[in-house]
């Protein structure tokens, strides 16, 4: 099969666990971009965060981002498509996280912003930096420039855990996802990365057989069912691997390097 759209995840699935770009991926993605393959990275990272691995790689494109609320042309930071979600419908989250002291910050499409910047500990500050994120204050929904997109709650491990078995309880109008180990994204209802990249194939006049993706959890499971071949790393969830039409390496191994040089012509 001649793949035209390359999905990627990135973390744990493109970046190592250290969130640094080896140089045997970024060599993998620009020979595939060469033969033709557009690269889209699909990630739950916020498009400030995502686009400067883009331009690591040398490329221009598209990049997927807020697990598929927002989809970002680089060039002048277009956005292509978007899934505003509600003010009103964040409001029972927030009231829990406040509630029961859990962390939270409620994205923009390009902005980041939590309930009480000054209380940030250094080590929270420097986690967002990791990320590429200098959050701001949260000023009210009146003081928003723009609409949010997605609502995150953090946390260790075990907090998130019985963070997700309580909210397991609740009836969602919203899309709610565990998105990795410390995460849980409360989004638009039609807001998936499978849904972002089949609008994106729609727009390119792709069909989904020659479309590849490659993704490692929970938050990726609808663009590996979506894509012509949806492709697990080995660091996945049982469910993911499940979802998956084949499994490779791990973030680790460069897994993404091992299967774009298998699918390359």
């Amino acid at each position: 099969m001649n793949y035209r759209i390359v999905a990627l995840d990135m973390d744990g699935t493109l970046l190592h666990d250290d969130h640094t770009l080896s140089s045997a991926n970024a060599e993998a993605i620009r020979k595939a971009a060469a033969q033709g393959m557009e690269i889209v990275l699909c990630t739950g990272r916020s498009p400030i965060s995502t686009l400067p691995y883009l331009e690591q790689i040398g490329l221009e494109g598209v990049v997927i981002t807020h697990n598929g609320a927002a989809t970002i042309a680089s060039e002048g930071r277009r956005v292509l498509h978007r899934f505003d979600i509600p003010s009103a419908g964040l409001e029972p989250y927030i009231q829990y996280c406040r509630e029961n002291g859990v962390h939270f910050d409620i994205n923009t499409a390009f902005d980041l912003y939590v309930d009480k910047l000054n209380e940030l500990t250094p080590e929270m500050l420097d986690l967002y930096r990791q990320f590429l994120i200098e959050p701001k204050q949260f000023p009210g929904w009146t003081g928003l420039t723009d609409a949010p997109v997605k609502l995150t709650m953090s946390g260790h491990k075990e907090e998130i855990d019985r963070v997700e078995h309580e909210l397991n309880q609740w009836t969602h109008e919203h899309n709610f996802i565990r998105s990795g180990d410390y995460f849980i994204d409360i989004m638009h209802k039609d807001a998936t990365k499978g849904n972002a990249l089949k609008q994106l194939a729609a727009m390119r006049g792709v069909p989904r057989e020659q479309v590849l993706a490659i993704g490692n959890y929970y938050n990726d499971m609808t663009m590996i069912q979506f894509a012509g071949l949806g492709v697990a790393m080995d660091n996945s969830p049982l469910e993911v691997k499940a979802a998956a039409q084949e499994v490779t390496l791990s973030n680790n191994e460069d897994g993404v390097a091992a299967t774009l040089l298998k699918y390359c012509k």
